[in-house]
């Protein structure tokens, strides 16, 4: 694994040089980026799918009453999907819960694994079409045609050194990182790509770029190794757990529900807090939002949530990103 960490710095390396080029051997290769839209998973190529998420035991001190360990990846189309999810949790049972991001290495590169239903770019292109409705949540697969991504570890490690900076501009990082590639078909392995997402969070893109080489390999692979000592075989994973040492797992991308019964046993007597009630006040917790996003934090339906949208856009409140498989909403 620490090669293939080091593969991932040289991809950076010369993507950041402006001529990164996936392998020519491509598309002789499977990979892993399949996510069935049935479990809510994209799986780790290698792992067994029938291996159970090991119990977490962690000597960190615990300042609220329930750890989340979220395993996820930048490019992980279930971690999008999980997102109006992990969103309204987040509002909900923030205070009570410390929410660790790792990151879990999806795609190291083209020419690593022979695994998942995939067999070269294309093929991702057009099953990101078709989870995209599975998942209600803006999807494009058109970078698969236009511009290849070789790995899913330049992103990943970015993300590991823009934690080094804020831990909440990283999250802003990330999630830019991924409208970028998602909805917006940009490459998010090259430098400038990553440097206008690291902008938009408020980081410093110039130690941003110094902790990358510096310690952002060694937190990337610390995850790596997390996820394989737990028994992590896809993403997105969600374990929870407590003082007292009791764990709940969700596992993919499921229905709010599940989070919340995962909260409520780890600590039931931990109250739900008030969500935000309007449209106006979505956009001053959080920059954007997609149309599920907004009908699972305001509990509509995912039509009233779209009526709201456009009506707000065709105010001059909202500007969108349109794409074919839906939009994703910021304030102006």
């Amino acid at each position: 694994m620490r090669q293939l960490a080091s593969t991932a710095l040289l991809t950076f390396a010369i993507a950041f040089n402006g001529c990164s080029q996936p392998p020519t051997d491509m598309i002789n290769r499977t990979n892993p980026l399949f996510c069935d839209p049935d479990t809510g998973v994209c799986i780790v190529p290698g792992m067994d799918p029938e291996t159970e998420v090991a119990a977490v035991h962690s000597q960190a001190q615990v300042t609220k009453p329930i750890t989340l360990l979220y395993f996820t990846d930048p490019i992980c189309s279930s971690c999008w999907g999980s997102e109006p999810q992990l969103r309204r949790l987040k509002a909900e049972y923030g205070d009570a819960i410390d929410i660790q991001y790792h990151m879990g290495g999806l795609l190291p590169g083209w020419d690593v694994y022979n695994s998942g239903g995939i067999s070269k770019p294309g093929d991702v292109a057009a099953h990101w079409d078709e989870v995209s409705a599975h998942y209600r949540m803006p999807i494009i697969g058109d970078v698969w045609l236009e511009d290849p991504l070789p790995s899913s570890y330049p992103p990943s490690i970015a993300f590991k050194a823009a934690e080094l900076q804020d831990r909440a501009k990283a999250l802003v990082f990330l999630r830019r990182l991924r409208e970028q590639v998602l909805v917006e078909k940009k490459n998010i392995t090259k430098w400038p790509v990553i440097a206008e997402a690291a902008h938009f969070a408020g980081l410093d893109t110039t130690r941003l770029q110094a902790d990358y080489t510096g310690a952002g390999p060694a937190l990337f692979q610390a995850d790596l190794t997390l996820a394989r000592s737990l028994g992590v075989r896809g993403f997105p994973t969600f374990i929870f757990g407590n003082e007292a040492g009791a764990r709940q797992v969700v596992y993919g991308s499921r229905p709010y529900g599940h989070f919340e019964a995962a909260v409520k046993a780890m600590a039931p007597a931990v109250k739900a807090a008030a969500r935000p009630a309007s449209l106006p006040d979505l956009f001053k917790a959080k920059a954007s939002w997609c149309a599920e996003e907004v009908a699972v934090m305001l509990d509509v339906s995912r039509e009233e949530a779209t009526a709201l949208l456009k009506r707000a856009e065709g105010n001059g409140e909202l500007s969108a990103v349109h794409t074919r498989n839906g939009s994703v909403w910021r304030a102006k």
